[in-house]
């Protein structure tokens, strides 16, 4: 079963559980998924592959993480603990992130690969190639910044 499939069968749970939360949050990500599939050049109603819904899951959870931090930052915590509710909903669908330790262990081995004289743009691009899906960005750069100052 797919990514898609799994969350269309959780709408229609959700729906029949009558949480609206979860119902729009679902209808939200389809309708981005038909949207990836159509900037994809292909038919609305061909499926997303799992890597073109991870794609999308990966990008709403960003924009909810961006949201919840702009929403404490104006000190809205109501509007923040919706979006932390999506943004749970998202969660379960993308995988484990990898801890700090283990990407600095990754950054250590790609920068001796590259060498000594390589610069944080190159490590950084490097990196974010080979830990795609598996590492959040900031925790990525956090680790760059640190090694190489």
């Amino acid at each position: 079963m797919t990514l898609q499939e799994q969350m269309k069968e959780n709408m229609k749970a959700a729906m029949k559980e009558r949480n609206m939360t979860a119902v729009t949050t679902y209808r939200g990500l389809m309708s981005e998924m038909t949207n990836a599939v159509v900037a994809a050049g292909k038919s609305p109603d061909t499926p997303a592959d799992d890597d073109m819904a991870l794609a999308v899951l990966t990008k709403e959870s960003k924009k909810r993480k961006d949201a919840i931090q702009q929403y404490e930052d104006a000190g809205r915590p109501e509007l923040a603990e919706d979006e932390k509710t999506e943004l749970a909903i998202i969660e379960q669908y993308l995988p484990e992130m990898m801890s700090k330790d283990d990407i600095r262990a990754k950054a250590e081995a790609k920068k001796a690969e590259l060498g000594d004289d390589v610069n944080k743009g190159q490590l950084m691009g490097a990196l974010m190639a080979e830990l795609k899906g598996q590492a959040d960005g900031n925790d990525v750069k956090e680790v760059v910044d640190e090694m190489l100052g």
